[in-house]
């Protein structure tokens, strides 16, 4: 077996490892195994890419060593820093520089390619120029789109939607310049145009420009609330770039994996719209809400809140046959996850019936909430979908929000507010509430929360871990 054929083997057995990694994904009970077998189908395939170059008749110069080892180096280096250290709270946005990272990449590998033909005084041929493009476009979005949605979501830039004059009609501009070029740069390669290489690249760096630009204004003035699903966007993007530079590589694992990630990312994103009852197109459009910790008014305005002590709440949940606890970005921010599971567990230890119930969109990402609870070790089954427990709080004693606020808001049912059509939390149904919050802030959709002017809801003001300790005491003092 020669070596060739080897390394085409090799880089087929880690494409292999990336299909059946996000198969097991789908389960949380083999969730790990996938991500362990997928990183090892990425160990295999860059080995056999090294193994490519050794062995490649001409070699790598010294200088091109050089910058593969000190590219390992950083990059590995950075990504395993910024994995070990991010808090869980901090994921959406770690997920989004690694997107524009991946776009940023695999731009400039097709920037590379172009060039080196430009420069060599030929013509790309008409299939490479359009994969070209197509990943100059995308991957450009995706950086500096998610270099924003980074940003918005680590608060170094407003929540709030920014438009500036003229902004939509910039973005059209641009759309329309991208459009154009890539016309002119198609026409060239097939011989209708003639321009020489020099005025190819710069046309080239027109597209660039403008893609980069798009990025921005795209996603500028969306707001926080949708963010998650922005970031599940450039994501999709992030690997449809990766499959373009593929084909201009004429690499399979490129492109199947970007597939893969492209495809996956899409279905998300697409899942993710529908949690918030909202099509794609109305959140790339423009995003609703003023940001989160606007200081609303306690309970819309007229409606009284009723304050509840630790004691009280905890006596209502000893001596319930059942709870139901809604975990929500308030709990991921304070950690509180492992004093929730505490909670949970003292709770069994009398007898109650305690379940979790869980929001597609809870925390900031779908699956974020899932991994938090499972990081305290509290039992899979415990915790329920949507769907599976919005019938069970009409049988519910209590049900216990900690630090979820849009999810639980009844206006959703009803038309007229920013939130109407999403799909919540039945809590308002349980026969008592508990709601567990520093104070009577806004969530991100900018607008009252109605449950908590509810007048079956106690509310505890603290910190959702401050809170859930309180809790803790008082049951345990019972």
């Amino acid at each position: 077996m020669d070596i060739e054929t080897l390394v085409r083997l090799a880089q087929l057995a880690g494409a292999a490892c990336f299909v059946l990694g996000l198969h097991l994904m789908n389960s949380p009970a083999t969730a790990r195994n996938g991500n362990l077998l997928s990183a090892g189908g990425m160990v295999v395939a860059v080995g056999a890419t090294l193994l490519d170059l050794v062995t490649r008749p001409g070699g790598v110069s010294v200088v091109g060593w050089v910058v593969i080892v000190v590219g390992f180096a950083i990059g590995g280096g950075l990504g395993l820093y910024t994995a070990r250290t991010v808090k869980m709270t901090a994921m959406p946005q770690l997920v989004s520089l690694f997107n524009a990272v991946g776009g940023g990449a695999a731009a400039l590998v097709a920037i590379d390619d172009f060039v080196r033909i430009a420069s060599g005084g030929q013509t790309a041929s008409v299939s490479t120029t359009i994969f070209t493009v197509l990943d100059v476009v995308i991957g450009s979005v995706t950086f500096t789109g998610s270099l924003i949605a980074s940003g918005k979501l680590q608060g170094l830039i407003s929540g709030k939607p920014i438009i500036f004059p003229g902004s939509r009609i910039l973005t059209i501009v641009l759309a329309i310049v991208a459009v154009v070029a890539t016309v002119v740069l198609v026409l060239a390669a097939n011989g209708n145009l003639a321009i020489d290489g020099t005025a190819s690249v710069l046309v080239l760096a027109l597209i660039i420009a403008s893609a980069c630009v798009f990025g921005v204004t795209m996603v500028l003035p969306i707001g926080g609330a949708d963010m998650p699903v922005v970031i599940s966007l450039l994501n999709a993007f992030t690997g449809t770039a990766v499959a373009m530079a593929g084909f201009v590589l004429v690499n399979p694992v490129l492109i199947i994996s970007g597939a893969l990630v492209g495809a996956s990312g899409g279905i998300l994103t697409k899942l993710m719209a529908d949690a918030m009852n909202r099509s794609i197109l109305n959140i790339m459009i423009g995003g609703f809400g003023g940001g989160e910790g606007t200081v609303g008014s306690a309970g819309g305005g007229a409606t009284q809140v009723r304050s509840v002590s630790a004691d009280d709440a905890a006596i209502q949940m000893a001596y319930a046959s059942s709870v139901i606890i809604v975990p929500g970005y308030g709990l991921a921010v304070a950690q509180a996850q492992h004093a929730c599971r505490e909670l949970g567990e003292l709770l069994e230890s009398k007898g109650v019936d305690v379940k979790y119930a869980i929001h597609p969109v809870a925390g900031r990402m779908p699956g974020h909430m899932n991994v938090l609870l499972a990081e305290a070790n509290v039992p899979y089954p415990l915790l329920k979908e949507m769907d599976d427990i919005n019938p069970e709080f009409d049988r519910c004693d209590v049900a216990l929000v900690v630090g979820a606020n849009d999810v639980t808001n009844p206006a959703a049912r009803r038309p007229g507010s920013p939130v109407s059509g999403m799909p919540i939390l039945n809590v308002d149904h349980a026969k008592s509430i508990v709601v567990i919050k520093r104070s009577m802030g806004r969530g991100y959709a900018g607008i009252d929360n109605e449950l908590y002017g509810n007048p079956k809801t106690g509310m505890l003001f603290a910190d959702a871990k401050d809170g859930l300790g309180q809790l803790v005491a008082a049951v345990k003092a019972l």
